[in-house]
């Protein structure tokens, strides 16, 4: 069972040590000579200096493709084509199940033809390509994966010249994935985020950034905030001093805009002061209006919201998400449009009624998860998630894992703000759980049905279909075909 201590600097070299086999790349990393070609690099090229010292949001993308040069032109048009302030480089699936043999194979294919592979193989590319493509770029650059096990992943990667490193125990193991263990994976990060701080305390500050959406359909904020908060903790406990965390939009944009100042403030308050906290907003994570102008208009609220909320940093998307991997050139539009509403937007003053008593309503539902957590762990974090997810009393949407109880579902109210339908046996008292009735069925009662289940799959749906709300067949601004 892991505890929420540092990991011990002769424990991190045994492990480093046994990774270093999994795969012959990993035979190239030596700390002392990656901490040489960190602190060779000029300041532009350093992540968690960039974002600190942003006045306003930073619009990043998710873009990676198998091969080398392809990934280096791929992220300079990106970063030239008035858009990506920072630069990703996405690792590909195999890599995010540690089958390097298999993604060994689909960047040869790759190199032969079209893409095999969904994203960048850095494991396989090694410690060199990755310095050849840090060497090429003009801005930051982060690894964003999905990995429940990325700990060969973070020793190639950060050892290459990369310095923000996103993903966490819960977050990478929840929404991803149906068997690992969450006990095991705490373990893993541990490492990762260890790793990190050792970085850090040689003087080249790693970024770390907990992935916020989670399943990315209908999370109710307070749980999402919850994670991060938690991930926060035990990153900090690792030495990492750098830490964005996140948020992925629910479309409503009073309670967007709530969530995300909630998570900044809580964020601060709760983390050590050691560490410097920033935000970033994710815009829409579920599923994209098949046509390209409607979608543009998904991603025109993304970055309203961020004008208004004013994160760190925003994750744009493109208006090409339903056909699956955008185009470079739809990749770049959708940094565009985000930076016009940004821009429009970000000097208005714009007073939105409702933001304070929401942001108070998610703040109390946070800090009750998160108490729960240190609880179930008698004080110790990294034993209170395990306890807590295998209790219910933290529970995620629409997991995959089987460490998630899944028990928890959410809808839209009448104002298409993420409430809880189904509490299952989260650790939440009884007067938040009665707001959230009370919503549902101030909604129930507009549309003249029940509170049900076919409420939270009209919602699933509902963006995709061109609404924010999933109303009834026949529902008529405020009049059912029922009445």
């Amino acid at each position: 069972m892991p505890t929420d201590t540092t990991l011990p600097t002769d424990e991190l070299q045994r492990i480093a040590n046994d990774l270093r086999d999994d795969w012959h790349t990993g035979r190239a990393v030596d700390f002392e000579e990656a901490v040489a070609f960190h602190e060779s690099l000029p300041k532009t090229k350093r992540f968690a200096r960039v974002l600190h010292g942003a006045d306003e949001p930073l619009l990043q993308p998710r873009a990676g493709v198998p091969c080398l040069e392809a990934q280096i032109e791929l992220l300079q048009y990106l970063h030239r084509e008035r858009g990506a302030d920072l630069l990703p480089t996405t690792i590909d699936s195999y890599t995010r199940d540690n089958q390097y043999e298999k993604a060994e194979e689909g960047l040869a294919a790759s190199r032969n033809g079209d893409d095999e592979l969904n994203g960048f193989p850095a494991v396989n590319h090694g410690v060199e390509d990755c310095r050849r493509l840090v060497r090429a770029l003009d801005a930051p650059i982060e690894v964003r994966h999905g990995t429940p096990d990325a700990r060969l992943l973070a020793m190639v990667t950060l050892a290459g010249g990369f310095q923000s490193f996103e993903g966490g125990p819960i977050s990478y193991n929840i929404p991803y994935t149906k068997r690992h263990d969450l006990a095991t994976t705490i373990e893993h990060w541990q490492f990762v985020d260890r790793l990190c701080g050792a970085y850090t305390e040689r003087g080249v500050t790693i970024n770390r950034e907990p992935f916020g959406p989670l399943t990315g359909t209908l999370v109710p904020p307070a749980i999402a905030l919850a994670v991060m908060l938690i991930e926060g903790k035990l990153a900090a406990t690792q030495g990492v001093r750098s830490l964005t965390l996140g948020y992925g939009q629910v479309g409503n944009l009073v309670q967007d805009v709530a969530a995300l100042r909630a998570l900044r403030k809580l964020g601060e308050a709760y983390l050590p002061d050691s560490v410097t906290v920033t935000t970033v907003f994710h815009e829409w994570m579920g599923g994209f209006p098949p046509d390209e102008a409607r979608a543009n208009g998904v991603i025109s609220l993304g970055g309203a919201t961020a004008a208004v909320a004013k994160p760190d940093k925003v994750i744009t998307k493109s208006a090409q998400e339903f056909q699956g991997v955008p185009t470079k050139e739809a990749n770049a539009a959708g940094l565009r449009t985000t930076r016009q509403l940004i821009d429009m937007m970000i000097e208005q003053d714009i007073d939105l009624g409702g933001i304070d008593d929401e942001q108070r309503l998610i703040e109390r539902t946070t800090m009750a998860l998160v108490e729960a957590v240190e609880r179930a762990g008698d004080g110790d974090v990294a034993r209170g998630v395990v306890a807590a997810f295998d209790s219910g009393a933290m529970d995620v949407p629409f997991a995959p894992s089987d460490a998630a109880a899944g028990a928890v579902l959410p809808a839209r109210d009448d104002d298409g703000r993420v409430r809880i339908f189904e509490f299952g046996d989260l650790a939440l008292p009884e007067d938040i759980k009665q707001v959230h009735k009370a919503k549902l069925g101030e909604r129930a009662q507009t549309e003249g049905r029940d509170q049900s289940f076919r409420m939270v799959a009209d919602d699933v749906d509902a963006i995709s279909d061109g609404k924010l709300i999933g109303r009834p067949s026949g529902y008529r601004g405020g009049v059912s075909d029922a009445d």
